[in-house]
């Protein structure tokens, strides 16, 4: 197997091109491109161009956490921005509150937010609400559901809660699948494969099974008692009596009739 190579071509001049002979420009139209070069990108005539502009103040909480991107931590640029780095970080841990503030990055102003961990400031890249997808047209069909069932996810829940995420199920275990067939093919021994539990076709899942069962194996996981109170089950909706005309019946006796109706009970 061989390595492949992306090559830059200019189309112009029909040659192969080096990193350092590339600029950037804006496509005006099809044919015409205006360069811009570094300079003029870094002597822009916006704050954010050279730093960090913070607009507000906020609770983290008023923040939707879909807007939060890529975490960095910053570092002051010397001994002059020390003190200024020091006293926001001391506001940012006294207030409980963040910073949401502009900067320039990668050729555009971005929104970004600045919040305390341990004692270095850290800048959330933010997305523009203009970013953010609607989901309505994502959303299930409409379904019912039963107090049983939502009772039964709220035990999962309960089964699953933790103080904190430390532990050996928080590890990437993805890289060790790949490492393992890399492992196997360079030994030239075929990769392990995953084991899928056999399920019948359109075969109709029991969905309170189906949580009683992972609360189970949450706790057997965690060495706790795998026992678990059985999940409250699906009662049937109670039918509305129906009324029935009792049939007359007659009783050949000796000039006697008796009617169909039950007597009373006492």
């Amino acid at each position: 197997m061989g390595r492949v190579r992306v090559r830059k071509f200019c189309e112009v001049e029909d040659r192969e091109v080096r990193t350092n002979e590339i600029g950037k420009g804006y496509q005006l139209t099809k044919e015409q491109v205006i360069p811009i070069s570094e300079d003029e990108l870094r002597d822009l005539p916006l704050p954010t161009a050279k730093a960090i502009e913070i607009e507000a103040f906020v609770p983290l909480q008023s923040v939707d956490p879909i807007r939060i991107g890529e975490g960095y931590y910053l570092q002051p640029s010397g001994q002059v921005a020390a003190k200024p780095y020091k006293l926001l970080r001391m506001a940012l841990a006294r207030s409980s509150k963040v910073a949401v503030a502009k900067y320039a990055w990668s050729g555009r102003e971005r929104l970004g937010l600045l919040r305390m961990r341990d004692d270095v400031i850290v800048l959330h890249a933010m997305r523009w609400p203009d970013e953010i997808r609607s989901p309505e047209e994502l959303l299930p069909p409409p379904v019912e559901l039963t107090d049983e069932e939502i009772d039964g996810a709220l035990a999962l829940m309960d089964s699953m809660t933790r103080d904190d995420l430390e532990g050996e199920e928080f590890h990437d275990a993805y890289t060790e699948a790949v490492e393992q067939i890399i492992e196997a093919k360079r030994e030239h021994r075929e990769p392990p494969k995953l084991q899928e539990p056999e399920q019948k076709a359109g075969q109709v899942v029991d969905l309170m099974a189906a949580l009683s069962e992972s609360v189970e194996k949450a706790r057997a996981s965690r060495g706790e008692d795998a026992d678990v109170h059985e999940l409250p089950k699906k009662t049937a909706k109670k039918q509305p009596a129906k009324k029935a005309t009792a049939k007359k019946t007659t009783k050949k006796a000796a000039a006697k009739k008796t009617s169909g109706r039950r007597p009373r009970s006492a």
